[in-house]
C-alpha cells in the first residue's frame, strides 16, 4: 500500500476502551469536531480523556458532552473551558440517521477515539452502541482469556 504524496498517517489523542468494555459498538461514525485554537494545540500535546463523555443530536445538530480537553500549557487568559459543549460536524443525512436511532430503545452515540487525520483535521470517531449487562461483560472475558490461552499454545508449539 503506497500513500499519495503529502498524504500521512493519522495520529491518535485519545481513546476511549471502557466504550468497548460497557457497549456493543453496532455501527461506527466519523464527525469533524469545531474546536478553538487553544484546544487544538492542547489536542497535539495529547491533553484528552473521553472517560463518561456522551454524544446526542438536538435541534438537527450534534454535540458531544463532557470532553475533557486540558487548558494549553502556554495559553494565557483565552484558554478554554476544559469540559465545554462542543459541536460535532457532520452531514444532514447522518445525522438524521443518527436521530432515527438513538430514538430507538437502549442505543446511544459515544466517542470511541479523537484523532488527527491525515490531512491534519481534528475528527472524532462515535459509536453507535448498545449498553452490555454484566452477564455480557463476563462472556467477552472469558472469550478474550480463551483466545489469549490458545495464542499462548500456538507459540508454545513453535
Amino acid at each position: 500500500m503506497t500513500r499519495a504524496a503529502g498524504e500521512k498517517k493519522e495520529k491518535v489523542v485519545a481513546t476511549n476502551r471502557k466504550a468497548y468494555h460497557d457497549y456493543f459498538i453496532e455501527e461506527k461514525f466519523e464527525a469533524g469536531i469545531m474546536l478553538t485554537g487553544t484546544e487544538v494545540k492542547s489536542l497535539r500535546e495529547g491533553r484528552a480523556n473521553l472517560q463518561d463523555s456522551y454524544a446526542s443530536v438536538k435541534d438537527g445538530e450534534a454535540f458531544l458532552y463532557h470532553c475533557h480537553i486540558s487548558p494549553y500549557s502556554h495559553g494565557n487568559l483565552m484558554n478554554h473551558d476544559p469540559i465545554r459543549v462542543r459541536k460535532l460536524l457532520l452531514h444532514k443525512k447522518e445525522i438524521h440517521k443518527l436521530l432515527g436511532k438513538t430514538q430507538q430503545k437502549g442505543l446511544t452515540l459515544v466517542p470511541l477515539r479523537i484523532y488527527f487525520s491525515g490531512r491534519g483535521k481534528a475528527k472524532v470517531e462515535l459509536g453507535l452502541a448498545k449498553g452490555k449487562k454484566l452477564h455480557d461483560r463476563r462472556d467477552t472475558i472469558k472469550a478474550r482469556e480463551a483466545g489469549r490461552e490458545v495464542e499462548r499454545a500456538i507459540k508454545e508449539r513453535k
